[in-house]
């Protein structure tokens, strides 16, 4: 007569494999994501679109200190980028 256990005998490498499987493209996943957002920083398109943001601000608000603070995003985003701005005159 075969003796029957109470518990049968998991295999438990595949689900360990498994979950390290699932665990590791995480990982990658995040990573990636991460990646992406340092680099997107210093992205043109969105400078740009920042710059188009502030300089919607600017009208708004007319403050001269920043004026002052817009010309230098728009100079340095000049010197890198393609898709010239315009530079505000604040006097």
């Amino acid at each position: 007569m075969e003796k029957k256990e109470m518990f049968p005998r998991l295999n438990l490498t595949l689900p360990k494999a498994k979950n390290t499987k699932i665990l590791f493209l995480v990982l990658i996943g995040v990573l990636i994501i991460i990646i992406f957002l340092i680099f997107s920083d210093s992205s043109c398109g969105l400078s740009h679109i920042g710059i188009i943001n502030d300089l919607r601000t600017y009208e708004k608000s007319l403050g001269p200190e920043f004026c002052e603070e817009l010309v230098e995003k728009i100079d340095l985003h000049n010197m890198q980028c393609s898709p010239h701005v315009e530079i505000l005159d604040c006097g």
